[in-house]
């Protein structure tokens, strides 16, 4: 299988990702077992953001193992996997940057985060980073039907 660069795929993985909006994400829980979940990551470049609580499972499970492996799946025949390394960043300019890319973004990838939280200083609200370390772009049409970019870097960081 052939590899392409992050900016090969960007253009389409960013287009698919936006248009699919939510996703299924997994994690490892704390007995090593894989755990689901619906996100609603939102995608600059090559990195993932997502606002969520910092005391939730999910931030358990990524305590103990930082690995996230999302799937966007609103055609089943052009699905797109994302492998990441997720993060808190708990920087107030950082948050406070994502609540506005939310915020300004039109729906459905857009949202108010004020309908649930008091601002981006609210102790409740956290962001995750998601780092990518594999994106792959699924299309069951195309003869070749698969791409793939690794980031070599954190990919060996992965394993």
């Amino acid at each position: 299988m052939p590899s392409y660069s992050f900016e090969e795929l960007e253009s389409e993985f960013i287009s698919r990702v936006h248009t699919m909006v939510w996703c299924s994400a997994a994690t490892i829980d704390t007995k090593d077992r894989p755990r689901s979940r619906i996100l609603h990551p939102i995608w600059e470049s090559g990195t993932g953001w997502v606002g969520s609580r910092p005391q939730s499972l999910k931030a358990k499970h990524l305590a103990r193992n930082p690995h996230m492996s999302l799937a966007y799946i609103a055609d089943v025949a052009k699905p797109v996997y994302a492998d990441c390394i997720a993060e808190w960043e708990n920087d107030l300019s950082v948050k406070q940057h994502v609540w506005d890319l939310f915020k300004s973004a039109p729906e459905p990838l857009g949202f108010d985060y004020g309908r649930v939280f008091k601002d981006a200083a609210d102790p409740g609200f956290g962001v995750l980073k998601l780092s990518p370390w594999r994106i792959e772009l699924f299309d069951i049409s195309n003869p070749s039907g698969r791409k793939v970019w690794i980031n070599k870097g954190l990919a060996s960081a992965a394993k």
